[in-house]
């Protein structure tokens, strides 16, 4: 089992895991620290890193980006500082994701004709769209149908967001962040390319469930290359972590802030 799971998202974005029980959770799974990695919106404790009940706990972000040749990339900031950019910055993406949801849920409304029942509040995602959409008696799809067939990045309910620019996103976390890694550097349709982009970062995520077995060479070919610390979390959006993470040595490397003591 991990020491450290830096890859975890509450009910802030699109997690099941409210934020208080995020420890009990840690506890449950041996883990000793946690980031807390939510989509786009940072967390209502105003420390980099605090101890909360007997576990470490990382503000994080997770951030998604657009380069230059038009691939979505996902970057995780770890030791979160408030900035003004950052603050402005994330504030404008959860109008935009406000938006795009009530968007999204009435496509789906109209085309299943059914009431998904669904309030679009800050840190609303597909996720949320694709719970109800499951759990709704009439609408004949489970959770995985309805990103397949309704709100994929292909189906018909699907409305894209306005996403930051790689390089506006990475200048704004590189100045509010202990540590910026790329995420799940394999997920994306074109890797190499995404791996490339490390070299005008601090880390790329190694360890990371990808659900299928995966040739890690490359991912470690570039943090030799550009002498790049790895990061590593679950990525969890249900109740179980520590499915992957860092060794206490690995994540004792990052040199992030020491925590303090948070009610």
């Amino acid at each position: 089992m991990p020491y450290a799971d830096l890859h975890v998202h509450t009910t802030r974005s699109d997690g099941s895991l409210e934020l208080a029980d995020v420890p009990a959770a840690a506890h449950r799974a041996d883990v000793a620290v946690v980031a807390i990695t939510d989509h786009d919106r940072l967390q209502p404790f105003d420390q980099p890193v605090v101890d909360r009940d007997g576990v470490t706990l990382v503000q994080g972000i997770e951030l998604r980006v657009e380069t230059e040749g038009g691939q979505r990339v996902d970057l995780l900031g770890y030791g979160v500082e408030r900035t003004d950019a950052l603050v402005a910055e994330t504030e404008r993406i959860q109008r935009d994701r406000r938006e795009r949801g009530r968007k999204i849920v009435k496509k789906v409304e109209e085309r299943l004709r059914i009431d998904l029942g669904l309030e679009v509040d800050t840190g609303f995602g597909r996720p949320h769209v694709a719970r109800a959409i499951a759990s709704h008696p009439d609408s004949g799809y489970d959770y995985r149908g309805a990103f397949d067939h309704l709100i994929g990045n292909d189906g018909p309910c699907y409305v894209p967001r306005d996403v930051t620019s790689f390089s506006e996103g990475r200048e704004i976390l590189i100045e509010a962040c202990s540590i910026v890694s790329l995420a799940h550097p394999l997920r994306y349709p074109d890797p190499e390319s995404a791996l490339a982009l490390a070299a005008d970062l601090d880390a790329v995520e190694l360890t990371y469930p990808y659900g299928r077995e995966v040739d890690l060479e490359p991912v470690e070919r570039t943090i030799e290359r550009y002498d790049l610390l790895a990061t590593g979390g679950t990525d969890a959006h249900e109740t179980e972590l520590g499915i992957a993470g860092l060794s206490q040595a690995e994540y004792e490397a990052l040199e992030l802030p020491t925590p303090v003591e948070s009610v």
